[in-house]
């Protein structure tokens, strides 16, 4: 895979581990695992991850895309002190349509973040997992980000895995390059 896909392609490690989350939907018709490195420590991406979503900090997109949003639906380039304390049971509205949402079901700081929803008849689990690396070209720490998102069950398999499993990962690749930018920036 080449180009802003293949840097959020999940590795075959990433695909098989077990990851928090997995026992909410534990017979997955489909099973999306996307993932990508960003320069600094899970403490300093972790407040970009707990403020992320709809009617909170937005989904970050990089800020050549971000201009042909309109402004007041614009992601935040700033960690917000009011959207840090997510807890368990914290209801977030998601982008799916109107009645969306996703449930908080874990939190462990600056380790993973845990959502559950129903979409109909289909059950959802989301989860972000954060993991300390070495950034290649630095002494320093770096974090990889791995989500996963897991339904079932599903009427159409192939369908949410080939047009889902690109959606998803366009979303994702977008997010990606929101996220290494706002970092870069402090």
């Amino acid at each position: 895979m080449q180009g802003p896909l293949a840097s959020v392609a999940a590795t075959m490690a990433e695909r098989l581990a077990v990851r928090a989350g997995d026992d909410l939907v534990p017979t997955a018709d489909v099973v999306m695992d996307t993932g990508f490195d960003l320069a600094g420590a899970p403490d300093v991406v972790w407040p970009w991850i707990v403020q992320l979503g709809k009617q909170r900090a937005g989904w970050y997109l990089p800020r050549g895309v971000e201009r042909f949003v309109p402004r007041s639906r614009r992601a935040a380039r700033v960690v917000l002190p009011q959207w840090q304390g997510l807890a368990v049971g914290d209801v977030i509205p998601d982008y799916g349509g109107a009645e969306a949402t996703f449930d908080v079901v874990e939190v462990n700081p600056a380790r993973h973040l845990v959502y559950r929803s129903t979409r109909r008849h289909t059950e959802v689990s989301w989860a972000i997992t954060l993991t300390p690396t070495e950034v290649a070209t630095e002494t320093a720490t770096g974090t990889r980000v791995h989500l996963r998102l897991r339904l079932g069950p599903v009427r159409r398999v192939r369908l949410a895995e080939n047009l889902g499993g690109l959606f998803d990962a366009l979303t994702i690749a977008g997010m990606a390059a929101g996220l290494e930018e706002r970092l870069a920036v402090g």
